[in-house]
């Protein structure tokens, strides 16, 4: 596989910049799995970076499943730019989603829950990695989940 495609192959994996890959790609000597190590490690190291910065923007969204199950989700960010984007929304639409489907209200069993769309990666995950593409700090501030009867 020629050094573009696997390029090409870990934007789709990661959403990473086209220069963190080809760096991580060099650094690992060409192999994939070592790269995607190194991009994990580089957005946990961005993350931990940003994670004392202040968050006073971010959406609320809400989702309801066949009108019997209803999850609301706060997530903030640094920005209303950010706020507005359509990645933000994307994420905290599919937040407001894995809220539907978790029975608890701890955030720690949110952000360790797999995710819907993509089994296998956790909710933190997904969170770390989008502190390191959007660049800025995304905390998820509060959720509730209703449920008819209950």
């Amino acid at each position: 596989m020629s050094n573009i495609d696997q390029i090409k192959k870990l934007r789709d994996l990661t959403g990473a910049g086209m220069s963190d890959i080809a760096d991580a790609l060099q650094t690992a000597d060409g192999d994939e799995k070592k790269a995607l190590e190194n991009l994990k490690k580089r957005g946990l190291d961005i993350a931990t970076k940003k994670s004392e910065r202040t968050t006073g923007q971010g959406l609320v969204e809400t989702y309801t499943h066949f009108g019997k199950i209803g999850a609301m989700v706060e997530v903030n960010c640094e920005t209303d730019f950010v706020a507005r984007s359509p990645e933000f929304k994307e994420f905290v639409h599919d937040l407001a989603l894995q809220v539907a489907s978790l029975d608890s209200d701890k955030l720690d069993d949110l952000l360790k829950m797999d995710l819907i769309k993509e089994p296998g990666k956790t909710v933190q995950d997904l969170l770390t990695e989008k502190i390191a593409k959007i660049g800025e700090n995304i905390v998820i501030k509060r959720f509730t989940r209703f449920v008819i009867g209950e």
